[in-house]
């Protein structure tokens, strides 16, 4: 049980909401206070935050360091191991790169409230394109490049942009990844086409524009006026972040300007102990919620350094390259996902790469985007020597819900649990009937209203999804959609996944998405896709198809041939390499596929047999055939 400062900072947030974080909005520069700090008169819809405030998120995170004198201070650190090349930015030049491209923007009718897409690789751009879109009012939404043209086409139909900003190419370890083909053919399948396109030329591979509609990045930059702060209201949107959904249908989650800035600020100091001018590394993606929230927007706001890395832990060059990294640039704090962690372990269990480097000025390792394994993380701490901090949150929630909070005090540190409830956050375990479940006990975890700042407001045009999905089962709650424990010292347990959403590598994906294009192949019936657990990648896709009556085709092809299908339609991100041909899907008597039945027999379970189930003997397939590696890769 903690007994220090964290106890009371958490007690207040709970005790005195607006008292609390109308403290720690004094930190930022606002245009217009607020009306209201709080605002829940509707207790089945989410609360809002700083009402009738007004203030620029760039300008906060940017522009607000140039004026308070430290405008020489590096800002960005743009590493890329895969092109031999690291960048440098200060607070000034960060400022004057993101108000030119801002002017850009305008320059092409892109006002307050306008969306803009972004497909961009892991270059010093990318942040200045979120940047300059906060600059003037405009809602940026970041498509992770690894998408293929299909899922980009879906976001573009959603969000519906004036404009999307893109590069040519992105560099997967050794490999150019050409854009332009993939943006084309997402324009081409989409209903809503921007009016314009901004191109980055990188000189791995230099893209055709097309006439009318591409300008070329530097071009518009230079020709552009620099665009000073827009004000908004700190409930307009700032963000839309795709995050993937059981039906396949892509979930616009909204961020707002002024509770998230708040959030951003404060979590920098509360949980990961960053003070103004140390350096913050988030070895994640600018495509996925860690990489909006804590490589771009948290750090800036809190004055740090942040790092923007375009590599991988292993192969650019070697297995010691997150440590060159925290070496080079002094990194005080680390955050990945446990999966780049057990790549290094495979490839350098003894730790030899870490010698060569001079990691003192090193404190802290921060896991999260899927549960980590205890011994990955006692052989990082082992090797390190420094607090390993498995914590949890999503990309709904925007920042951390529970960990240990090493800005408020040092914490303990329990291997498997994700921590102590974050201030703010009012995390219980609720069972299926929505009754408290006692200590140690299993059940679905929720998040009491209201939730804190920086949580998502509601979905992109789906404000009655978002009440169905999240809001409704458990009247006064948030359900995460994770099942887990809280023990009796207050540590919160997360177990597993409630619904069919997948964590690859730490990516969150979905089996339904990948059961449409499954099922979308001639020869399929009916399909399944379900998660088994891997020693590396923390869970990988499996497909359980049924084909249709009199296909004829050998079972080797068909499998290879869905493969591709997966690739070709959601991208490589979502490791889809096994899949297996059954005769038939066990499912309840209702039609009901059992999925987690199944999930348990691929993960070397011996599960009850489900009373509802219409033919207990289809089990026995579905273990022989996961006993037989049809089409594995």
């Amino acid at each position: 049980m903690a007994t220090g400062e964290y106890p009371r900072e958490h007690a207040r947030s709970m005790n005195d909401p607006e008292g609390f974080w109308a403290e720690k909005a004094e930190a930022l520069v606002w245009d217009r206070k607020w009306d209201q700090v709080l605002s829940h008169d509707d207790p089945d819809g989410a609360p809002r935050w700083f009402v009738g405030g007004r203030l620029n998120t760039c300008y906060n995170a940017v522009d607000r360091h140039v004026d308070a004198g430290r405008g020489d201070a590096i800002a960005l650190i743009h590493d890329s191991p895969v092109t031999g090349q690291t960048r440098r930015l200060s607070f000034a030049e960060l400022r004057d790169a993101t108000a030119r491209l801002a002017g850009a923007l305008r320059a092409r009718g892109v006002e307050a409230g306008d969306r803009v897409v972004i497909y961009m690789p892991m270059v010093a751009e990318a942040a200045i394109a979120m940047l300059a879109c906060a600059r003037i009012g405009a809602v940026h939404s970041v498509v992770f490049g690894g998408f293929a043209a299909p899922e980009l086409a879906k976001r573009i139909d959603d969000a519906k942009p004036k404009l999307i900003l893109t590069a040519s190419c992105g560099i997967e370890g050794s490999r150019v990844i050409p854009y332009k083909p993939l943006l084309d053919a997402a324009i081409a399948a989409s209903q809503s086409a921007p009016e314009a396109c901004i191109l980055l030329q990188r000189p791995q591979c230099t893209a055709e524009l097309t006439p009318g509609r591409d300008t070329d990045w530097a071009e518009a930059v230079a020709a552009a006026e620099p665009a000073d702060c827009v004000p908004v209201a700190a409930t307009d949107p700032l963000y839309v972040l795709y995050t993937s959904g059981t039906t396949g249908k892509p979930k616009g989650v909204v961020r707002d300007n002024g509770g998230h800035a708040v959030a951003m600020h404060y979590s920098m100091k509360a949980v990961y102990n960053m003070d103004a001018g140390e350096v913050f590394w988030a070895a994640s993606d600018v495509g996925w919620v860690v990489g909006h929230s804590y490589i771009v927007y948290a750090p800036l706001l809190a004055g740090c350094t942040t790092i923007l890395y375009e590599g991988k832990p292993v192969g650019t060059p070697d297995a010691g390259a997150f440590w060159r990294v925290c070496a080079e640039h002094g990194v005080k704090s680390l955050f990945t996902a446990p999966t780049a962690f057990r790549a290094i372990k495979k490839e350098d269990p003894e730790g030899a790469h870490l010698q060569r480097y001079d990691l003192s000025r090193f404190e802290a390792l921060y896991l999260a985007g899927e549960r980590c394994d205890p011994d990955t993380i006692a052989w990082a701490a082992g090797l390190l020597k420094v607090p390993v901090v498995d914590h949890w949150w999503q990309t709904e929630t925007g920042w951390p819900v529970a960990a240990v909070c090493r800005g408020i005090e040092e914490g303990t540190v329990r291997s498997g649990a994700a921590g102590l409830p974050v201030p703010g956050f009012d995390i219980r375990v609720l069972d299926d009937d929505g009754q408290p479940v006692p200590a140690d006990g299993i059940g679905n975890i929720v998040i009491k209203q209201p939730l804190p700042p920086g949580t998502l407001p509601t979905l992109w045009n789906n404000e009655d999804g978002f009440r169905e999905h999240y809001l409704s089962r458990y009247r006064g709650y948030y359900l995460t959609g994770d099942a887990g424990k809280i023990d009796p010292d207050g540590y919160v347990w997360v177990m597993s996944r409630i619904d069919d959403i997948i964590n690859v590598a730490g990516h969150r994906l979905s089996t339904g998405a990948m059961e449409e294009v499954l099922a979308g192949h001639p020869a399929v019936a009916e399909c399944a896709v379900i998660a088994v657990e891997d020693a590396t990648k923390g869970q990988l896709p499996v497909g359980m198809v049924v084909l249709k009556s009199g296909v004829s085709q050998d079972h080797d092809s068909l499998i290879a041939e869905l493969i591709q299908r997966v690739r070709d339609e959601i991208g490589a991100v979502a490791a889809f390499k096994r899949a297996y041909v059954v005769q038939r899907l066990p499912k309840t008597r209702s039609g009901k596929v059992l999925r987690k039945t199944m999930r348990a027999i691929a993960n070397g379970e011996s599960p009850s047999v489900p009373a509802t189930i219409d033919d207990p003997a289809i089990l026995d397939e579905i273990r022989e055939a996961l006993g037989t590696p049809v089409g594995s890769a």
